[in-house]
């Protein structure tokens, strides 16, 4: 609420003692359902996925690499969005050559505005990513930080007025349902139980491997926010992918079938094994190309 502007006054409704034993608030029975899933995936993910290679010693050229591919990136993650960029317009909003105050046409165009919002969500990425090379856990960086990569990347919007300050606060208030895809997410009352018990498990979480593949899936299988959930997700991918010292990957638009294939197979059928090997082999490939 601070974030939206809200001056808080706290004031503590406890602070005279009651002797009252109230009976604890129920979980949703999706909090059990994902801690199955996450024990009951980790064995196959194991067996589908390279070795980690260990945190890189220079956390400069890491993030410098990243910055490298960073249009590539852009583009393909936004486009299998279905946002219509192109490399001269995500090269147009990095260099900020993007003035909705001046030309009509950049307040206007949506493409604009998702193009401007991803690199402002990058920016507050490649910090939790810092954080994670320099010894930080994945899982509670990731908790801490994931809200302000969402407020970043629809910011312009709320700069534009599509939206309001407020509409970025906290997870979503509405049920959401998925495109072309038989998963329907949890309830949103559901999401407030779940992501708390979903950071727990990716904090909890030994192997890199599985850091990686379950906290892209699990992020997505809940659908914590309204929109912009798979750009979130492959950005949670990506500072998975940086603690255990895998290169940055970038999920390709010409394999957004074989992708979203995957998701689906281990949403409806919790079968994790032809996502694990998606990735897998996506990362085999990063590696083997350094």
């Amino acid at each position: 609420m601070q974030t939206a502007g809200y001056n808080i006054r706290e004031k503590d409704p406890f602070e005279n003692e009651l002797n009252l034993i109230l009976p604890a608030r129920e979980q949703s029975p999706y909090v059990n359902r994902i801690r199955l899933m996450w024990q009951r995936m980790r064995e196959p993910i194991l067996k589908q996925f390279p070795a980690a290679p260990g945190q890189p010693s220079d956390i400069t050229a890491y993030l410098n690499a990243a910055d490298d591919i960073y249009v590539t990136d852009a583009y393909h993650s936004l486009s299998i969005e279905g946002y219509q960029v192109s490399p001269e317009l995500i090269e147009q909003v990095r260099i900020g050559d993007w003035d909705p105050d001046e030309n009509k046409d950049d307040i206007e165009y949506r493409n604009a505005l998702a193009a401007r919002g991803y690199w402002q969500a990058y920016q507050a990425v490649r910090q939790s990513v810092r954080r994670v090379l320099k010894g930080e856990n994945p899982g509670a960086v990731s908790n801490d930080d994931h809200g302000d990569w969402y407020r970043e990347m629809f910011g312009p919007s709320v700069t534009a007025g599509l939206l309001w300050t407020t509409d970025l606060a906290g997870y979503r208030n509405d049920p959401v349902y998925i495109r072309r895809s038989m998963h329907v997410p949890p309830r949103f009352e559901a999401v407030r139980d779940c992501m708390p018990e979903f950071f727990d498990l990716l904090r909890e979480e030994p192997e890199p491997s599985v850091r990686v593949v379950l906290g892209h899936f699990v992020f997505v299988y809940i659908h914590p926010y309204m929109d912009g959930n798979g750009r979130i997700g492959r950005f949670l991918m990506n500072v998975m992918l940086a603690a255990g010292g895998y290169p940055w990957a970038v999920i390709p638009l010409e394999k957004r079938d074989d992708y979203m294939n995957a998701l689906e197979s281990g949403s409806v059928k919790q079968d994790i094994t032809p996502f694990a090997f998606f990735l897998g082999r996506l990362i085999s490939e990063r590696l083997e190309s350094k």
